[in-house]
């Protein structure tokens, strides 16, 4: 019976932490940042679109905390690709990002572009971000136990039809990339959204007066390439930290690849985990994998989170000789 009650009360725990995500729109808490961010920086910066004469897509799968129900899931995509446009040249690109926690789920689908100037011997981007946001609550879930001395099965205050909530939002970004660095600067979630959730398949919100936000948040990410002289070797540090001027966050990376083929990494997420990476690069295939073991108390119950990512890129021949000339990619 002592078991029992500490469980419920772990359980009740939980479920109040839950909720306070759902009602309250004062939580610190960050978007998921991806182990493989620099695989996939316009992912945080739409000036990141159209940086090469490629078309590049990408994509990425997070299973974080392996070992505790209902721990994070978040599924990423980007695609991008330079547009020329007389003599300037612009990026344009589409990101989509489906994460999901628990009872709560999170959308957001994106439109990107970014314009180019030549600047100190590289490329300044500025770029823009329109984007669609979606939040949904499975309240019908709930489990509300009432032959206890903790819960009440009819407690009015907790959800337990499905909600969901929709809203605009807009995000902006400037990029410098250079042949020796590159580094970016962007602001997410200008417009400080506030979602508000209504029962699915009902305009009736007067009973329900729940809401989520997504907090305004500033990223700054650079990295380099180093070549090893004499060797096949390049050495490719990044860095990716976020902050919503209350709290911070931030990853740390350091990659080693090998005749542009295979890569291995090893990376550090500020006061959370420690990471490896293993990376190849085939043509234009390119397919990535990393593990992150947990450095807080978590560790006594996760065995970890696991990420891969996968890419194609093919390439643009923007010369006025090839101009009306192109290789379909059915027949490649």
């Amino acid at each position: 019976m002592y078991l029992l009650s500490i469980l419920n009360k772990i359980r009740q725990i939980l479920l109040l932490l839950a909720l306070t995500l759902c009602t309250y729109a004062h939580a610190h808490d960050f978007e998921p940042l991806l182990g493989q961010f620099s695989q996939m920086p316009s992912l945080y910066n739409p000036a990141a679109t159209g940086l090469s004469d490629f078309i590049r897509i990408r994509g990425d799968a997070r299973l974080q905390w392996i070992g505790i129900d209902n721990a994070p899931k978040t599924f990423s995509g980007t695609a991008d690709m330079p547009v020329k446009l007389g003599k300037k040249r612009i990026g344009i690109g589409v990101m989509v990002q489906q994460e999901g926690l628990g009872l709560f789920s999170n959308l957001e689908a994106g439109l990107q572009a970014s314009y180019k100037l030549k600047l100190l011997g590289g490329t300044l981007s500025i770029g823009v971000q329109g984007s669609y946001l979606n939040s949904k609550f499975k309240g019908s879930e709930v489990i509300l136990p009432d032959d206890d001395d903790y819960h009440e099965g009819t407690d009015e205050a907790i959800p337990t039809q499905d909600l969901s909530g929709n809203k605009f939002d807009f995000s902006a970004g400037l990029w410098f990339d250079h042949k020796f660095f590159y580094a970016g600067i962007s602001g997410r979630h200008l417009l400080d959204p506030s979602i508000a959730l209504k029962m699915e398949g009902s305009e009736n919100t007067e009973a329900m007066e729940y809401e989520t936000r997504r907090a305004r948040t500033l990223y700054f990410t650079a990295g380099s390439n180093i070549p090893i002289k004499n060797t096949l070797i390049e050495l490719q540090p990044a860095i990716i930290a976020a902050t919503d001027l209350t709290d911070f966050t931030g990853i740390v990376e350091m990659r080693a690849r090998y005749n542009r083929f295979i890569s291995v990494g090893i990376g550090y997420r500020y006061l959370s985990g420690i990471s490896l990476s293993l990376g190849a690069e085939y043509k234009n295939f390119f397919l990535g994998y990393s593990y992150e073991y947990p450095l807080s108390a978590i560790a006594k119950a996760s065995a970890g989170s696991h990420e891969i990512v996968a890419g194609y890129q093919l390439k643009l021949d923007f010369s006025a000789k090839n101009k009306n000339r192109h290789r379909s990619i059915r027949i490649m």
